[in-house]
């Protein structure tokens, strides 16, 4: 067998579900795989998964498209590539209390928003405020990672960023309206996320490995879509007690299993879509045009793991 260390982005969720079913079910075992799961939740977010892979403390990390571009161009490059996307539409959105009375991205100037201190993060959101009329002049503070959307609960933040499918699903089952604002309706082509990343000098050297680590994952992923009740018996011992206790993980996950994808699109990465991306980062001065000819995301796992 061959262990992999695989680091969430988040605490364990129905983004992940696909990758704890095919480590329960054996998927990974038929594939000569040993999987381990680390959550962020074992450290308090100390060490980001994509730092635990530049570390080497994992072999695969999940995290957002931004991770990848940033990690291929800061000062310490570390040549990562995307090699699965698990969503194949962006389920995040930008979100503020119904009761707040902040109905559009234009009136979040001069309120406070609680950023995750993501590469592009507080730029993203002052665009988008932009693009809807507004001055893009916004207080953000950086709070915990993983208590970031109680800010907002709290009143502490008016504004931050969630996955609707899960984060959205707690607020609904509360009664706590709120207003979600999609980068896609204010002129932000945002990529895919999230992605799983390996350092790219790894696939080279055993493509096979990572084209099995895939293989299994997709299985996972399409078994949920056929079997959603047991697939949320598996995800349950996984998840935290307080998601436990006010997420209702039926409706989550019934809300994203049709963006897990297909047969033919499960994992996969339009070009396209990821061009977009890269090239409003460019547009914008983050990045220079280098990232438009770097090899940052790629499809190629798959062609090898069904050759």
């Amino acid at each position: 067998m061959e262990k992999l260390r695989l680091a969430l982005d988040w605490t364990p969720n129905v983004n992940h579900i696909g990758f704890l079913v095919a480590k329960e079910l054996g998927f990974y075992h038929q594939q000569g795989i040993e999987l381990e799961i680390q959550s962020p939740q074992e450290d308090n977010y100390a060490i980001t998964p994509a730092k635990k892979l530049e570390l080497r403390m994992a072999d695969l990390a999940i995290a957002p498209s931004e991770t990848v571009i940033s990690f291929n161009n800061k000062p310490n490059r570390v040549e990562v590539i995307a090699i699965y996307a698990i969503l194949q539409e962006d389920l995040s959105c930008i979100v503020t209390l119904q009761s707040s009375n902040i109905t559009s991205p234009r009136q979040l100037d001069g309120k406070t928003y609680a950023s995750y201190k993501a590469r592009y993060e507080d730029h993203i959101v002052r665009e988008m405020i932009k693009n809807d009329g507004g001055k893009g002049e916004i207080n953000i503070i950086y709070p915990e990672k993983l208590g970031i959307w109680n800010t907002v609960i709290d009143g502490k933040a008016d504004a931050t960023w969630i996955f609707d499918n899960w984060e959205g699903i707690e607020a609904s089952g509360k009664n706590i309206a709120l207003n979600k604002f999609m980068l896609r309706n204010y002129g932000i082509p945002y990529g895919y996320s999230p992605v799983v990343l390996v350092r790219r000098e790894n696939l080279m050297t055993n493509k096979s490995l990572y084209a099995q680590f895939v293989k299994a994952s997709r299985a996972g992923f399409l078994f949920v879509k056929d079997n959603l009740k047991e697939a949320i018996s598996i995800l349950e011992p996984y998840v935290t007690p307080y998601d436990l206790a006010n997420i209702n993980l039926e409706k989550a996950l019934a809300f994203t299993i049709p963006y897990f994808g297909n047969e033919a699109t499960c994992g996969m990465m339009n070009s396209e879509q990821v061009t977009k991306f890269l090239e409003w980062i460019v547009a914008r001065g983050l990045e220079n045009e280098a990232i438009l000819k770097q090899d940052l995301f790629t499809n190629e796992v798959f062609a090898f793991a069904t050759a």
